[in-house]
């Protein structure tokens, strides 16, 4: 089995910055894409950002300029690094990977994490 944990939310004045970590542990083979998506109180769960494999990066016009998505290949690890949040920010932030497994021949899968909230202040 795949497991993602996040970390690294909690509460922050407007304008504050803080860094949400994901880490996958299990049965990998490889991890392609790696992504964040959040989903705020009553509303739908929407991407935020996604890194691939090689480091190339996309992100939510919402979010430009002020998050910056980054792995660590060695640690099956993604980050995502906030800075300048808003009130409008806040929601539960998750982590999904796509995850290459051998069993016994190499197929992706996608896991997600379980979610870590993250709440701006005014």
């Amino acid at each position: 089995q795949v497991q993602l944990v996040e970390s690294g939310g909690g509460l922050v004045q407007a304008g504050g910055s803080l860094r949400l970590s994901c880490a996958a542990s299990g049965d990998i083979f490889s991890i392609n894409t790696m992504y964040w998506y959040r989903q705020a109180s009553g509303k739908q769960r929407d991407l935020v950002a996604r890194i691939t494999s090689g480091g190339s990066t996309n992100y939510a016009d919402s979010v430009k300029g002020r998050f910056t998505i980054s792995r660590d290949n060695a640690k099956n690890t993604v980050y995502l690094q906030m800075d300048s949040l808003k009130p409008e920010d806040t929601a539960a932030y998750y982590c999904y990977a796509d995850v290459v497994r051998l069993d016994p021949i190499k197929r992706q899968y996608g896991y997600w994490g379980q979610g870590t909230q993250v709440t701006v202040s005014s």
